[in-house]
């Protein structure tokens, strides 16, 4: 008789999901499943290229995800975590043996600020960006484009348009919040450079179909306003009843395993170890990705399972095609007052674009072959193995 085999879901393909999905496939008496929305993998790094027409953000999951790997294009609805079963949005039932939850982020216009949910456009998806793509096709290259948010998807935002020779305004409270003094000074040099206004100490109270409100009652002509201040997470772990963060992030311990259930490991945009979250961002869904793979793996062979941290080094931030920025950070994510900038900073964020693919596919050619750098680690309690 053929022994059964163990049933793991992975519901999300992006970095987190691919990478988990890929490292679980080292073990030939796992059947993987990966369920997403869409067939292919979506380059979320490069979603500010695609709205500014060089480049399609999307990636093969032929490319980057094992052969032995089962593509589900689907949405799921609802995770029963007594049953081990998940409702899919076809109406369709899986049931699991083991469930990875990499869902990643999402963002879109706030409803608490008039107008905006129906006059704003996000970039955080691929459907928001093809969406945005599509509406700035019909409008002059001259018409005025405000971007709202002043992070880092803001920042790529503004600077990919103003090269492609729009008109834009950023709008934030202060921008790069997450830079270091000098890191902060370089940006907003090249963006100038490139034509964006800035217009600093603000927030957006009103969003029109011609304009943005700004707090102390200015008003900008704006014929495409797109919001890019700050992301969310899907609502379906708090939806499912497993115990969530105030973000809607599955709150999980240091091996990535959710505190309600040791059958669920999380990762990615959507995972809280021990409600301390990692920024979001592919430097880190990539080595969670592999490190909840690693837990699954080690319950089911019995061994030990291991807490670690994921330490963060960069943040990345492209200016168009001719620039970007390279700040550097401490392992726990502050910045240093150290930067690479000019075409060298525009040259590394390409080849961490380039890599991050890379590095996907390495582990779909050779499970297991994935390294990261990690943080401390301890040793927990010995897994019971499960057959």
């Amino acid at each position: 008789m053929t022994a059964r085999q163990i049933q793991v879901l992975v519901i999300g393909g992006g970095y987190a999901g691919v990478m988990a999905a890929n490292r679980l496939t080292s073990r030939d008496d796992l059947a993987v499943t990966v369920v997403n929305p869409r067939p292919h993998f979506v380059e979320r790094i490069r979603l500010h290229q695609l709205v500014a027409g060089n480049d399609d953000a999307i990636v093969a999951y032929g490319e980057v995800l094992n052969t032995g790997v089962r593509l589900l294009v689907a949405g799921v609805e609802r995770i029963d975590a007594a049953a081990r079963r998940v409702t899919l949005s076809t109406g369709a039932s899986l049931a699991y043996d083991y469930l990875v939850y990499a869902v990643g982020s999402t963002g879109a216009p706030p409803v608490s600020v008039p107008g905006a949910a129906q006059f704003a456009h996000s970039v955080s998806e691929w459907e928001h960006a093809t969406r945005l793509t599509a509406r700035l096709a019909d409008v002059a290259l001259s018409a005025p484009i405000v971007v709202v948010g002043g992070g880092l998807t803001g920042i790529e935002t503004a600077a990919e348009l103003a090269e492609a020779g729009r008109s834009v305004t950023l709008v934030s409270t202060v921008v790069g919040p997450s830079l270091s003094g000098p890191g902060r000074r370089s940006v907003t040099k090249r963006l100038r450079r490139l034509g964006v206004a800035i217009v600093e100490g603000v927030t957006v109270t009103a969003v029109g179909p011609d304009h943005v409100a700004l707090s102390g009652g200015r008003h900008l002509a704006s014929a495409v306003t797109v919001w890019a201040a700050g992301f969310g997470v899907p609502g379906l772990a708090a939806a499912s009843g497993l115990t969530t963060d105030g973000m809607g992030r599955v709150v999980t311990d240091e091996t990535y395993t959710s505190v309600d259930d040791d059958r669920i490991v999380a990762a990615g945009d959507a995972a809280a170890p021990a409600r301390l979250p990692y920024r979001m961002s592919c430097q880190a869904s990539l080595p969670m990705g592999v490190l909840a793979a690693d837990t699954v793996l080690a319950r089911i062979a019995g061994d030990p399972l291991v807490a670690a941290t994921v330490p963060m080094s960069a943040q990345c931030i492209s200016l168009g095609r001719r620039a970007g920025t390279l700040q550097l950070q401490r392992r726990d994510d502050t910045p240093v007052g150290v930067y690479i900038g000019g075409r060298a900073g525009a040259l590394i964020k390409e080849q961490v674009c380039r890599w991050t693919v890379k590095w996907m596919a390495g582990e779909a050619a050779e499970p297991g072959s994935y390294r990261s750098m990690k943080g401390p680690a301890r040793a927990a309690a010995p897994a019971e193995a499960i057959a």
